[in-house]
């Protein structure tokens, strides 16, 4: 089985709560709007079909669906995230049943029965969060996505968050992980997407400081390859050892095939720990 541990897509009734809401994050006139601005968005995309026929096309077995985390829940009051994180998990959770295995998920925010795991964002990884020991106790994982941006800062060009924003994100949620969250969560198993935003490269900085790199040597924390190419996973998979490296696409956010060309470039015994053995290792 070759799995995809990152791709995002909208049931209806998650599609309904966007269009009726009055403000970010909603669906309006074919845009997807956030506080980060107005986006166009081909909601095709998240038409089930549509999306088993490229996961034919790519040879991607199944797909490990989450919701994210870049539209901003995390800064709505409590019961409004609740509410929409919980209209995603309900219909997602019919997709996944009907699916004849194709499609498994994680839950938003917190632990939720019939999740693989849960999925957060890169500014909620505290040490003192609940869904670390629910991660504990429920025995998944810990997928860390990419936070909200906010509102873009004038005079920025459009790209600024995609580039700069979310990879720092990323890259301060590994540390903080490395420096406060696993010696006390040492069972918890968390992937951080798009290779914890360059993770490899601040290690050797980091000994300046005294860190010592070999803790970041750990068997239970592993880096989703989505958006990045051959040199930055190769990268990593130097850094940490092959093993650590599992395959995500982040579709439809991006194109898919960029990525998956890069890994299939390594060859059949790095594609297969990829898409196979870190995954099922992931989700056991």
């Amino acid at each position: 089985m070759r799995y995809d541990l990152h791709q995002h897509l909208w049931p209806e009734r998650f599609l309904e709560a966007l269009r009726a809401r009055h403000a970010p994050p909603l669906l309006e006139n074919g845009d997807l709007v956030t506080e980060a601005g107005r986006f166009p968005i081909e909601l095709a995309t998240h038409d089930v079909r549509r999306r088993l026929e490229l996961m034919d096309e790519l040879e991607t077995d199944v797909a490990v669906l989450s919701l994210q985390t870049t539209l901003g829940l995390e800064r709505l009051g409590a019961d409004e995230r609740e509410a929409l994180e919980q209209t995603w998990a309900d219909g997602v959770a019919e997709v996944v049943a009907q699916s004849a295995g194709r499609f498994l998920a994680l839950s938003p925010s917190r632990a939720r029965e019939g999740f693989a795991g849960i999925s957060v964002s890169s500014s909620s990884l505290r040490p003192d969060a609940s869904f670390l020991s629910e991660a504990a106790a429920q025995g998944g994982f810990l997928f860390v996505h990419p936070g909200g941006a906010g509102i873009a800062e004038a005079g920025r060009p459009a790209w600024w968050d995609w580039v700069v924003g979310y990879p720092a994100g990323l890259q301060a949620a590994y540390v903080s992980w490395l420096a406060q969250g696993r010696a006390r969560y040492p069972t918890v198993r968390i992937l951080f997407a798009m290779l914890a935003g360059g993770g490899p490269f601040l290690l050797e900085r980091a000994t300046h400081q005294g860190l010592d790199v070999r803790s970041a040597l750990d068997p239970n924390t592993f880096f989703e390859v989505s958006t990045h190419g051959r040199r930055a996973i190769e990268l990593c998979i130097e850094t940490f050892g092959v093993t650590q490296i599992a395959y995500g696409s982040d579709t439809p956010v991006v194109d898919p095939r960029t990525t998956l060309a890069a890994v299939r470039g390594f060859g059949d015994a790095v594609v297969n720990v990829l898409h196979t053995e870190t995954p099922e290792a992931l989700l056991s």
